[in-house]
């Protein structure tokens, strides 16, 4: 058996090259295990691949940001296990497989920085084909160089503008944005614009993208509240009510987006400590100030540990490798708190912006909370809202009751896609917080495997000899 890396780290995105490579200076050895074959995560997916000038000008610099790092993180001599998937984490040992096979790989310390999902959008009609989210739309172009041709893009956030501007850049503009942030947002927000401006870059980004629309000449319809899509077997086409009346128009492909949340299945399953965020409406990870989890031997980086952006992402696995490494005795705790001062700095630098956005941005109830029976929120198990009503009207308490009736967040996704919208509509509908409500709880195996690959992988006792 091989001797355990000092650290192992769940994820390739900026968190995860980041600790590496901090981890790496240090001279602990280091192994990253990502479901992707090369390093970037999904928001700077593929670029460690040449780019053609004009793929350069279609996803913009904020992208190619993150190729400095990735070329350091390849550089770092940290073992990267490309197309590899965890399935179990505990105390000291990985289990994966590839399509090479599977194993067990030994760590005195682990990071997990798995990243973020985009949040559900349970409104009529989007489980039908040709309905997509904005990040999807994006990985297509990133990864493939493929655009859609006449995409209507529906929600609200950052990214929703930034891939409909891509799709601009692309030659491809959107026939139709449907903006469905709440008009009260803009005010709610203002108090936190002075702080944002220390974070000024973001703004001015955000206006720029906004302009790039009007200049192409996309349709904009603001302060929608209602959105239904119509088709029986493909969508057909949509229609949203805004201004006190409905609109419609014909389409066959649709990209939404309703912000993102920490991917929490893997921290939940160790049972790491939770709280809901309110103003992110999510859960988050309970940790100090390196990143350390309620486990001591886990570390929590990036959007995983709560959304604050691909810079934040990669300062946070900073922090976490210099504790790990003051923890494994590399360095003594004075190297690492002046390391990490001008880490700190910049970390409250790039977060002042954060306020300011998830007000401005805040999802309406309207779409976190389905208002028709006939809606789907478990897609796996096809699992819809008058179903989890009737559930909570016979007395389930939370989510761990809805699925011993119903078997919502029993399919491949593991409640991943339908986790957070089952808490708030179970708080929508008994009238208690979502933190009392709670969430699913979940058990290793994390993600889909076969008892085969289960049974095939050397129990701890065999490891330790």
């Amino acid at each position: 058996m091989s001797a355990p890396f000092d650290v192992a780290i769940i994820g390739a995105g900026p968190a995860g090259m980041a600790a590496a490579v901090t981890a790496r200076k240090h001279g602990l050895s280091c192994v990253v295990f990502d479901e992707a074959r090369k390093p970037g995560g999904q928001i700077y997916r593929a670029v460690t691949e040449r780019p053609e000038q004009d793929r350069r000008e279609i996803l913009g610099p904020d992208y190619y940001a993150g190729r400095e790092l990735a070329e350091a993180y390849q550089r770092s001599g940290s073992e990267h296990r490309g197309g590899t998937m965890v399935w179990s984490l505990a105390e000291g040992e990985i289990r994966w497989r590839s399509r090479e096979g599977g194993g067990v790989t030994l760590a005195r310390r682990i990071v997990a920085a798995t990243g973020a999902m985009e949040r559900s959008f349970p409104v009529r009609g989007w489980t039908l084909p040709g309905v997509m989210t904005a990040g999807a739309a994006q990985i297509l172009l990133k990864s493939a160089g493929l655009v859609e041709d006449d995409l209507v893009f529906i929600g609200c956030g950052p990214l929703l503008y930034l891939v409909a501007a891509q799709y601009c850049r692309a030659g491809r503009p959107p026939r139709l944005v449907v903006d469905t942030a709440p008009r009260k947002n803009l005010m709610a927000a203002l108090p936190h614009l002075p702080r944002a401006l220390l974070a000024a870059a973001y703004l001015s980004k955000g206006l720029g993208l906004i302009r790039e629309l009007w200049a192409a000449g996309v349709r904009v319809e603001r302060g929608v509240e209602q959105v239904e899509i119509e088709g029986e077997d493909a969508v057909r086409g949509v229609k949203w009510f805004s201004g006190g009346r409905w609109q419609r128009t014909d389409a066959s492909r649709l990209a939404l987006h309703q912000g993102i949340v920490p991917n929490v299945n893997l921290a939940m399953a160790l049972r790491c400590r939770h709280v809901w965020e309110e103003r992110q409406r999510c859960w988050r990870p309970v940790l100090d100030d390196w990143g350390r989890s309620s486990q001591p031997w886990l570390w929590i980086a990036g959007d995983e540990a709560g959304i604050a952006g691909a810079a934040s992402a990669r300062l946070s696995g900073t922090l976490a490798a210099l504790d790990i490494a003051r923890d494994l005795g590399a360095i003594g705790e004075t190297e690492r708190d002046k390391a990490s001062s001008p880490v700190r700095a910049a970390l409250r630098r790039d977060r002042a912006i954060r306020p300011f956005l998830e007000t401005l941005y805040r999802p309406a109830d309207a779409f976190i909370v389905p208002h028709a029976d006939d809606v789907v929120v478990c897609r796996c198990e096809e699992v819809t809202r008058g179903e989890i009503a009737q559930v909570v009207k016979e007395g389930a308490a939370g989510p761990n009751q809805a699925k011993g009736f119903l078997r919502c967040g029993m399919g491949p996704c593991q409640g991943r896609l339908c986790g957070h919208t089952i808490t708030e509509t179970m708080s929508a509908l008994s009238g208690r917080s979502p933190a009392e409500i709670g969430y699913f709880r979940l058990r290793m195996p994390i993600k889909p495997v076969t008892v085969g690959e289960i049974a095939g992988t050397p129990a701890p006792d065999a490891l330790q000899a």
